[in-house]
């Protein structure tokens, strides 16, 4: 599968940590920027893939995970820490889930909201990769 953990650039600081995100630690311009908070620890967000849009998923603060599917594999990542984001590309179908209390989930986007960039049905999805 052709997901990637990134580490983030940070400066580190006995005041505190400064994390960034500049120039080239994403391989795509940012284009939208929301975040998930106050989810309950045992719903789950996501169950959908995206034709075209590549998101960076950052765990701000707790934990909760990246359920991910290629349509051949499934691999369950841990977001834990703040300076570490999960790359999401095209065609990956995903479901977040085990939220911590008091989680934050960042979402950088490659491209603005779309409904039609949206594959929401899992069998339309595994049409979708294998034709």
């Amino acid at each position: 599968m052709n997901i990637e953990i990134i580490d983030i650039p940070k400066i580190k600081d006995t005041r505190g940590n400064l994390a960034i995100i500049e120039k080239d630690v994403l391989p795509f311009k940012i284009k939208r920027v929301y975040y998930l908070y106050d989810v309950p620890s045992d719903a789950y967000r996501g169950g959908h893939a995206h034709r075209n849009l590549q998101q960076f998923i950052i765990p701000l603060s707790g934990s909760f995970e990246v359920v991910l599917d290629n349509g051949n594999t499934k691999e369950t990542v841990m977001l834990n820490k703040p300076d570490k984001g999960l790359l999401i590309p095209t065609g990956v179908w995903r479901e977040l889930q085990n939220f911590s209390a008091g989680s934050v989930c960042l979402v950088l986007a490659s491209d603005e909201f779309d409904e039609s960039d949206y594959i929401r049905d899992y069998s339309e999805f595994l049409n979708y990769i294998n034709r």
